[in-house]
């Protein structure tokens, strides 16, 4: 660990006497010079509170719900869904840590003050909801080893988003302190939990930080969870019960809709949103663009690359440490254990040209490339593997044209190229891995037999009608009925706050997302 500070040292020996901080906290009355800042919400909550308390007299009883965060942004969030499922009836707890950075350490002295401050921004609220503060409850003093278990994994998952790496070294400085601060979460909220027993715990995320450790604590109690994040359309959100929101389980929607064919209208809607993700546009209530260049077409992107009339297969990756890609590993132990494999397999195949396409998103990581995984694995690559850089302008689309065998792990350009009838081999887990349109392996015999089996007659190997309709039938499930309306996100929270004030969510809103909201009170989704 980094040495600690002499002015720690003094905050932490400060912090360890009673009400020193309290003291200090009624001295100054105002935030910590931290980044835990709650100042939006202190600007808001007086009227959010005063528009919910009309709709929560008259609302029928409903549910004992409780909301965990920590962060700022997500206890700013979670008051807010908090006052609006309380102006619906339930009674609504909100439970908070107060800690500001998941990756740093914050002494004893300045956690107690960000606590105090939490206290006083969301005393408005009090006697609407609930507010409870971990830190003033006893932990339990074991853990049953099942979630010792659980956390040890949320852990790792903590060190793999923070570092961007796949291995993780145990005695690293950030496995032990998401260690240690996701044991004492889970501590905390198992003696909470198993006293108060909420008949529903909503948390953001539910897989990493202490938003992981509390999900896995409510699950062992057997408790109904929700969990929910957010996409890159305003006005979405992902919802999950029972069950990690990341891991995107679309095993239900997918039983209720596969058999039912696309109208027209949905057809165009999810060919719209492939043209603007193909010509580098943003589509909808999203200004993401999923293309830094425009396409050129496959002829002009072959010769750019140099390459020749074999046929084409392309390797796409993932960003280390998106939580969209933790504990995605099948029969490899790791994303970049399936890319050294795989362009050692195909360095003795010449016959086919290889192209290996870094996920552009690492141009704004910190952690190791894919592409020194490929250099490691090939330190002289063959002139038969061609290696494009995330930096590189090229449309990924372009590269599809020309494709004649897609490689992913959990990336949705496997989703794509199977929308354009071309063959791919899924290797880890993700949502739409099994669905009807994809090759999916379980080890590496079988990955390297498919392979073979594939590449001896790749003309042959286009998709069938019925694959590419049911391909492009999941796209749109997943894009547009997975995804639930919801009036806030978590970038440009209170922005859309301004848009959607929470008497205009309890009154002309309740249209358009009171489903929603039911299905975050833990009412079960039913498509």
């Amino acid at each position: 660990m980094n040495a600690i500070r002499p002015k720690d040292l003094l905050k932490n020996s400060l912090g360890s006497l009673p009400y020193a901080a309290d003291l200090y906290f009624l001295l100054r009355q105002s935030r910590p010079q931290t980044r835990y800042n709650l100042e939006q919400l202190a600007a808001h909550l007086p009227e959010a509170v005063a528009q919910v308390r009309p709709f929560a007299e008259k609302a029928p009883k409903g549910k004992r719900l409780l909301l965990f965060a920590t962060l700022h942004y997500w206890v700013e969030q979670a008051v807010m869904i908090g006052l609006a499922l309380r102006g619906l009836g339930h009674e609504v707890t909100v439970a908070y840590l107060p800690y500001a950075d998941w990756r740093k350490p914050v002494n004893a002295f300045d956690l107690r003050r960000q606590d105090l401050y939490t206290q006083r921004v969301l005393a408005p609220a009090a006697d609407l909801i609930r507010v409870v503060s971990l830190l003033d409850f006893k932990p339990e003093k074991d853990l049953p080893e099942q979630l010792v278990q659980d956390i040890e994994t949320v852990s790792t998952y903590d060190a793999q988003y923070t570092l961007q790496v796949e291995e993780v070294d145990l005695e690293s400085e950030i496995f032990r302190l998401r260690m240690q601060r996701n044991l004492e979460a889970a501590r905390t909220a198992l003696a909470w939990m198993e006293f108060q027993r909420p008949e529903v715990v909503l948390i953001p995320n539910g897989t990493i930080t202490e938003l992981g450790a509390v999900y896995r604590v409510a699950r062992q109690l057997g408790l109904s969870t929700v969990t929910y994040e957010f996409n890159d359309q305003r006005e979405q959100i992902w919802i999950a019960q029972d069950d990690e929101v990341m891991r995107q389980n679309t095993d239900a929607i997918w039983a209720a809709r596969s058999g039912q064919p696309l109208t027209k209208k949905q057809r165009e809607t999810i060919e719209a949103l492939e043209e603007a993700r193909m010509g580098a546009r943003a589509f909808g209530k999203s200004s993401r663009k999923w293309q830094a260049v425009a396409s050129v077409g496959g002829k002009q992107i072959r010769r750019e690359l140099d390459l020749d009339e074999r046929p084409v297969v392309l390797l796409a990756t993932n960003v280390l440490g998106d939580s969209l890609t933790l504990g995605r590993n099948l029969f490899a132990v790791s994303m970049a254990d399936w890319i050294a494999g795989t362009v050692r397999f195909f360095a003795a195949k010449p016959e086919v040209q290889l192209v290996i396409r870094i996920h552009p998103g690492e141009r704004l990581t910190h952690g190791p490339s894919m592409a020194d995984v490929v250099k490691e694995a090939l330190p002289e690559i063959p002139s038969h593997i061609h290696l494009i850089g995330p930096l590189e302008q090229v449309n990924t689309y372009d590269l599809m044209e020309i494709t004649s065998l897609g490689l992913v792990y959990t990336t949705t350009t496997g989703l794509e190229m199977a929308m354009h009838g071309l063959p791919v081999a899924v290797c880890g887990q993700t949502h739409y891995r099994g669905r009807g349109f994809t090759f999916d392996p379980n080890s590496w015999d079988e990955y390297f037999a498919m392979l073979n089996q594939l590449l001896s007659n790749l003309p042959a190997r286009h998709l069938a009608r019925e694959q590419v309709a049911l391909a492009w039938n999941y796209a749109y499930r997943f894009f547009f009925e997975y995804p639930q309306i919801f009036p806030w996100r978590l970038m440009h929270f209170w922005k859309d706050v301004d848009i959607w004030p929470l008497e205009r969510v309890l009154s002309e809103g309740r249209a358009e997302f009171g489903k929603t909201f039911e299905h975050l009170a833990g009412e079960p989704i039913k498509w």
